[in-house]
């Protein structure tokens, strides 16, 4: 009971303390991932003791758990059909070729470098490592000075890559004797995980989504209530998922879709493109500010959860590291990621300085993480050789994406400004025309 006070305590005033100083910290290399990582490890085995995974692992499961059905829903529900429309070849490209690749490389590199190892635990670390998160390297996806097209590409790509990896994970893991998912087999893992589960996602998120704009429409709705609604869908779409042995996460990334389709739908348009006079005046509306409270819940657990990855994971890794380790971490920062976002991106028209600006801004953060504390949970024959991999990995990827993305976005941003005096069609240049008419294209 004390030592969880005291990790309680420790929890809050390292939140405080950020939340103080995190305007001032955010024009530095200092990243709140680092900040809290930093922590965790100080708290953990290799410090104070205070959290580990062997006494802690029940919180810590439904703390990580939790996080990312939440990032999961929010940054489907964020992803709306006209940014795939003016910016869809970037994230059309990564996440359909560069994904993929990115997988296979993973799985193929590994190969040699961690020798004990079976073919599906391979796969399942390939898999593990390739989804991205821009949060370890806000600045260069939020930087003016970065080219809308690229800070779209990145934003929708690390947006949607954490589900889209989830069916690869949830097959590699069925494919492995010993874990809990081969006990259902290839196939009951297709039907309950993906089929049954997308299926959940979708009927709960267009059910929740015209919920909310039915009763925001006849003013029956709270507005504090209809932030806290968001959260009520992602919670149901999870946990239905899991009462019939489905995939919650899958679960949440459809729901999260639907919702954000279903909640901004507009009234049908007449003959001349005016909405419908049946249309309430403010149903458009209805989608503004919904999700902030989800938005900014799922940044604080996020946070808590590099606290708690620091501690669990990374502080023990950090005790048993060799140079196999560190080298499959280097190379899944470099080349694992920049070669296949290279092939993806062959022939877009888009200058070398931003492919390799793309490339690189590829961070592994928390569905790595998560991702790395499940195969804790189904019991993964070389989970302790995995979880080291993983912890150096996005240890890794916290240092130096949260270091380099001040710097590379001022510098990228710079050859950009120069490189469009001189060439007016530049290809990276060229939405920005479309940027303007975005608030008014029609849902």
């Amino acid at each position: 009971m004390a030592d969880s006070a005291w990790t309680g305590a420790t929890v809050a005033a390292v939140t405080a303390a950020y939340a103080l100083f995190s305007r001032r910290l955010a024009t530095t290399a200092v990243s709140a991932p680092m900040v809290f990582t930093g922590v965790g490890v100080a708290i953990g085995p290799v410090g104070l003791d205070l959290l580990s995974l062997t006494h802690d692992a029940g919180p810590v499961l439904t703390l990580v758990e939790a996080t990312l059905t939440l990032v999961l829903f929010t940054d489907a529900m964020s992803v709306r059909r006209r940014d795939l429309r003016l910016d869809g070849f970037l994230p059309g490209r990564l996440l359909g070729i560069g994904l993929p690749l990115t997988i296979g490389a993973g799985w193929l590199l590994a190969w040699p470098l961690l020798p004990g190892l079976t073919m599906w635990e391979l796969a399942l670390l390939g898999a593990v490592l390739a989804p991205t998160d821009a949060a370890l390297g806000k600045t260069a996806v939020s930087d003016p000075r970065v080219p809308p097209v690229v800070r779209g590409g990145l934003n929708v790509e690390s947006g949607l890559n954490d589900g889209m990896v989830l069916p690869f994970f949830v097959l590699f893991l069925s494919a492995l004797p010993g874990t809990m998912a081969s006990e259902e087999g290839a196939d009951g893992i297709f039907w309950r995980a993906l089929v049954l589960s997308t299926a959940w996602g979708l009927a709960v998120g267009g059910l929740g989504g015209w919920l909310l704009r039915w009763s925001h429409a006849r003013g029956w709705m709270n507005g504090d209530w209809r932030q806290t609604f968001v959260l009520a869908v992602a919670a149901g779409a999870y946990t239905l998922a899991v009462v019939f042995e489905g995939s919650g996460f899958i679960a949440a990334w459809v729901a999260g879709f639907a919702f954000g389709v279903s909640l901004r739908r507009s009234a049908p348009a007449d003959a001349s493109g005016n909405r419908s006079a049946k249309a309430p005046a403010d149903a458009p509306a209805a989608a503004d500010g919904t999700a902030d409270l989800a938005e900014h819940l799922a940044e604080l657990l996020a946070s808590l959860s590099f606290l708690v990855f620091g501690a669990v994971l990374l502080g023990p890794t950090l005790e048993d590291l060799d140079w196999r380790i560190i080298t499959y971490a280097v190379l899944s920062l470099t080349v694992i990621r920049m070669l296949p976002v290279a092939l993806s991106l062959a022939r877009s028209g888009l200058a070398r300085p931003t492919v390799a600006y793309i490339g690189w801004f590829g961070p592994r953060g928390l569905a790595s993480v998560v991702f790395g504390l499940l195969l804790v949970e189904e019991h993964v024959p070389g989970v302790q050789l995995l979880g080291r991999v993983i912890a150096a990995t996005v240890a890794l990827s916290i240092l130096l994406h949260g270091i380099s993305a001040v710097v590379l976005a001022k510098r990228y941003g710079a050859w950009h400004r120069k490189a469009a005096e001189r060439r007016p069609h530049l290809r990276e240049g060229l939405p920005e025309d479309g940027e303007a008419g975005r608030s008014s294209t029609a849902r």
